[in-house]
């Protein structure tokens, strides 16, 4: 049964005499992202806000605090001169009740890049309701892209299959429509089906994004977590100790609830099986396998202090990253939220 349940992970299912709703579906926007709609959703992010526990570190002028120092909009301390301090930060009133000379230190705002990690393994090209888990992803990493630059801050990513595809933080409409490119070409089904895993899986994508995500970054992990291995763990520890992380499990309704009871063909392009749910020891299997990959998901992200979102392919993408991004206790605590089936 579990070695059924992997090849049911990357699949494109046909129905059954018993008129399961699992289609083939062939229109663009389904199953592939379509570049006009992925543009279409800058006006669906107006209202959205990136929040993040950490200061920003980069270089670069932006919105937010940083551990920087320097001329700015707040107020930080007041301490003694030094020579090479600015005289026009002078605190005069300290100055004066000192008896020596006092300067101000203002935190600088500094622009906070967001990256996001983008798995694309086989098991992501699979939909049963509303679209494939790659559209979504697709969707979603355009739609916090828009978020990004509208508050000044750069998007980059890191495309992940059998391959890696480096997208480098860039601002502005320029920045969104590179990244949007990259997306509609890395979530063409046919090859995205046809790809290999890759042998190092979900780890060695986190030891890449390394190369990307630049300390005080805000990073969005976007994937299926079925490519999850022993070194997952141990580079998210690595990232969260200098970036703010976020998870966002893609699922379809299909994982969370099994289908009526029948005896259904299975296919991932290339191997074909068959699931049997008319049993119920069989039935049991199946949500058995499926509530251990998510429990391991949350405890994954649970032990390391990261916000975990769980989106279903069926959802309203847009209210469901309102929530997420609204609730306070997003940017502070782990939150676990749900998907509907």
């Amino acid at each position: 049964m579990k070695a059924l349940f992997k090849r049911f992970q990357a699949k494109k299912a046909t129905s059954d005499n018993r008129g399961v709703s699992v289609e083939k579906r062939t229109n663009a926007g389904v199953v592939r992202p379509d570049s006009d709609e992925l543009i279409a959703l800058r006006r669906q992010a107006k209202g959205l806000r990136l929040a993040g526990r950490r200061y920003a570190s980069s270089v670069l002028a932006g919105a937010h605090g940083s551990r920087f120092r320097g001329r700015g909009m707040d107020y930080q301390e007041s301490r003694a001169y030094q020579a090479g301090d600015d005289i026009r930060n002078m605190d005069w009133r300290v100055t004066a009740r000192a008896g020596h000379p006092y300067t101000k230190l203002y935190q600088e705002e500094r622009e906070r890049p967001v990256v996001l990690l983008l798995d694309l393994s086989p098991s992501m090209f699979f939909g049963t309701r509303g679209a494939f888990k790659s559209v979504v992803a697709a969707r979603l990493a355009a739609l916090i892209g828009w978020v990004t630059v509208a508050h000044g801050d750069r998007i980059g990513a890191l495309l992940f299959n059998s391959h890696h595809v480096e997208v480098p933080p860039q601002g502005g409409r320029r920045g969104v429509l590179r990244l949007i490119r990259q997306l509609v070409a890395a979530t063409d089904p046919v090859a995205g089906m046809q790809a290999e895993p890759h042998p190092d899986r979900l780890g060695n994508a986190l030891q890449r994004l390394r190369r990307v995500a630049r300390p005080g970054s805000l990073v969005f992990i976007i994937s299926d977590f079925y490519a999850m291995d022993e070194e997952t763990g141990k580079q998210l520890l690595h990232l969260r100790r200098h970036s703010d992380l976020a998870a966002i499990q893609i699922v379809d309704p299909l994982e969370l609830t099994p289908p009526p009871a029948g005896r259904y063909g299975v296919t991932d392009g290339r191997r074909s099986g068959l699931l049997d749910t008319r049993s119920s020891r069989r039935r049991h299997e199946y949500i058995a396998w499926f509530e251990a990959h998510h429990r391991s998901v949350r405890e994954l992200t649970r032990r390391r202090g990261i916000p975990l979102l769980q989106l279903s392919t069926s959802d309203d993408l847009v209210e469901r990253l309102r929530s997420f991004l609204g609730n306070p206790r997003v940017s502070s605590a782990h939150e676990t939220e749900g998907a509907a089936a």
